[in-house]
């Protein structure tokens, strides 16, 4: 049995083909990510496994700026030909960007889910609070690693 390695690249790990970005927070069960920015806004977005898992997006429902989010409650709308699902707020706040080029074209987040196609950015409310419901560092890593070895993905880029 071929022994299965991560890689290190200074700003990322990768897995299986997966990248896992250090500096982000994650939700490993709906692989969804969370950058913390300068300003204390957040920006998040679909992980490269869950981007795998979903298959080529299709269509996407964000919720409008200015929407008033709970945690854990849909801030998107994703769907692909095998696959249709909410991305949930990975935190309590107000949108107050989102990503008109993920909307017109969901395949971008296929392409380039840790760049440029970001979904939505969030002014959260309590974002201490709601951090320490998430992974990051070596401990999502490591849950990132069981998460791909319980489904047996290998992570691809859909063009």
């Amino acid at each position: 049995m071929e022994k299965k390695t991560t890689q290190d690249f200074g700003n990322a790990w990768e897995y299986q083909g997966c990248m896992i970005p250090k500096d982000l927070y994650y939700d490993i069960e709906n692989q969804v990510w969370l950058r913390v920015n300068e300003d204390g806004t957040v920006t998040m977005g679909l992980t490269d496994v869950g981007q795998t898992r979903a298959g080529r997006l299709l269509h996407a429902r964000i919720k409008p700026i200015g929407t008033k989010v709970k945690k854990g409650k849909p801030i998107a709308t994703l769907e692909s030909g095998k696959w249709a699902g909410p991305v949930p707020a990975l935190v309590e706040g107000e949108v107050i960007d989102i990503n008109q080029r993920v909307a017109e074209d969901p395949n971008f987040i296929n392409i380039d889910p840790y760049g440029e196609a970001w979904i939505v950015k969030v002014k959260p409310f309590d974002l201490e609070r709601d951090l320490k419901e998430l992974v990051s560092g070596e401990e999502a890593l490591e849950k990132m690693r069981e998460h791909i070895d319980e489904w047996d993905i290998v992570c691809m880029r859909c063009m």
